[in-house]
């Protein structure tokens, strides 16, 4: 049983070794352009089959790094959601996509790479599957479900089009202070927690912008 205990031990510190190497490679190179074999090099092990071992296939290993960090996020969002109950201010629900995300960050040992990875992830047409399959749960719906409530007037093709425009703000914005940070440049703010408040009220100004009348999706 004890050599069972080390050796799951061992393999399970082998795992996290391998995720925190990839999210990092990924980060920094892309993620087309590290192989498994170049992982598992740059994780120590002697088997350059190791990420195959550990985790299949580099999709499995991609689904793996967004669940780890998916997790977290999820339950920072339901402690926000907690607290937010029923409000009809927009900006609480704003804050509810974006504060478990840069909290999450906040946690993490500088430098960080989830917010660069995710985004490459995001904006493949293949891979996004991955990330919207790991991180759009209930917590997700349920804060969409409140900001739409607070939009009863606003068109549906706009509300889809200001969810992709506050998505990509989100996300780029995001990876471009964690690229700050890790570059050891100079930020617009000095934490997650201030530039989370700067976020959200530009995210929160693209949901109550006017409609333009006439326009294709306006109302005349």
């Amino acid at each position: 049983m004890a050599g069972r205990t080390t050796r799951s031990g061992r393999a399970e510190g082998t795992r996290e070794t391998i995720l925190t190497v990839a999210e990092r490679m990924f980060a920094e190179h892309g993620v087309f352009a590290v192989s498994n074999r170049q992982v598992s090099e740059a994780a120590g092990q002697g088997n350059n089959a190791a990420v195959g071992y550990h985790f299949g296939t580099k999709n499995d290993l991609l689904r793996a790094i967004v669940r780890k960090h998916a997790r977290r996020i999820d339950e920072l969002r339901q402690a926000m959601l907690a607290e937010t109950g029923d409000s009809e201010n927009v900006r609480d629900w704003v804050a509810c996509l974006v504060r478990p995300s840069t909290d999450h960050l906040a946690e993490l040992d500088s430098p960080t790479w989830f917010a660069r990875f995710a985004t490459q992830v995001m904006t493949d047409p293949v891979l996004r599957e991955i990330m919207i399959d790991e991180t759009f749960g209930p917590p997700v719906q349920q804060t969409l479900d409140g900001l739409n409530r607070c939009l009863p007037d606003l068109p549906l093709p706009v509300r889809i089009e200001r969810g992709e425009m506050a998505r990509h703000l989100l996300m780029h914005m995001l990876a471009e202070r964690e690229r700050a940070l890790a570059g050891n440049t100079q930020t617009t703010a000095s934490t997650w927690p201030e530039y989370a408040s700067g976020l959200i009220d530009a995210i929160t100004g693209i949901w109550l912008a006017p409609v333009t009348p006439g326009t294709s999706h306006g109302r005349s």
